[in-house]
């Protein structure tokens, strides 16, 4: 069946939605919708969406990108937090019969079964419009619980998308950039100016695209184990990995131990997790684990 063309996107329709329904934008949930219809064209372009695709989409707002990704997807399932949206969601996506909207925070959302369900368990595309707080949290979910991904596709702050896509050496680089890296392979689409939403943001955005790697880069005898000493490395990065190893609560190694590790590794004594890469951390959690 043919779709209907998006009617959102421009300055105007979004505005006649709103103020047709009163709608208070809501600070706690960061909300900035869209307004330009070149920026979802990339969004759309960016995250590959065919017509066989069954796509998550996090916080559709007031049903913008929804419109566009129901006009290109084969199903579309859209999970909002703001109740105060349903309604309005109700009616802008009216005439796409391919479109299921959810009242729901995403983290309680179980995406694997939901993956098993709607598309036969094979891997999906998640498209979203993050607000920083809650950038973080969602991304390393949807790594950390193994969800079936083909890619994910980001609206987030500029600043949050060049660390998701640093190396060691820079004052960005992070446990995010080793945890993306770890799952996925990160590039930006666009660069998003904030006079491209309703409310502009006081941040520039980016649209980043995250492909899941077909198998990890790096191998490893225990994720957790890695991924908490990349946590306790970046929690204290002015300590050297010796202290943080030490200092961390999530770790059961002393500092004895931790300093045989790192020595077995060929590394300074004095080194800084900031100058590890994703393979030497791993090397690390391996050797840890014999201690």
């Amino acid at each position: 069946m043919e779709r209907p063309l998006p009617t959102l996107g421009d300055p105007q329709n979004t505005i006649a939605v709103l103020q047709k329904y009163g709608f208070n934008f809501q600070k706690k949930f960061g909300q900035n919708f869209l307004i330009d219809t070149h920026v979802l064209d990339k969004i759309i372009a960016a995250a590959g969406i065919g017509s066989d695709d069954f796509v998550v989409e996090i916080g559709p707002g007031i049903g913008t990108m929804t419109q566009y990704l129901a006009s290109s997807a084969r199903e579309v399932y859209a999970v909002e937090i703001d109740q105060n949206l349903i309604p309005i969601l109700k009616d802008t996506l009216r005439e796409y019969d391919n479109v299921t909207v959810l009242n729901e925070d995403i983290l309680k959302v179980d995406l694997s079964a939901l993956a098993q369900e709607r598309n036969a368990g094979k891997p999906i595309k998640v498209v979203a419009n993050l607000p920083y707080y809650i950038t973080t949290p969602i991304i390393m979910g949807l790594f950390e619980n193994h969800v079936p991904l083909e890619s994910i596709t980001v609206m987030v702050q500029k600043e949050v998308a060049g660390r998701m896509q640093v190396g060691p050496g820079t004052k960005e680089y992070g446990a995010l950039s080793l945890a993306v890296q770890y799952y996925a392979q990160p590039y930006i689409a666009a660069y998003v100016p904030p006079n491209c939403f309703i409310p502009r943001p006081k941040v520039g955005s980016a649209v980043i695209c995250l492909k899941l790697h077909d198998k990890s880069p790096v191998q490893l005898r225990d994720e957790k184990l890695m991924f908490r000493l990349i946590r306790a490395s970046f929690n204290q990065r002015r300590k050297t990995l010796v202290n943080g190893i030490a200092n961390s609560a999530e770790l059961p190694y002393t500092k004895e131990q931790a300093a045989r590790a790192i020595a077995k590794c060929g590394f300074p004594a004095s080194v800084r997790g900031e100058t590890l890469n994703l393979e030497q951390f791993a090397l690390l959690s391996d050797v840890l684990l014999s201690e």
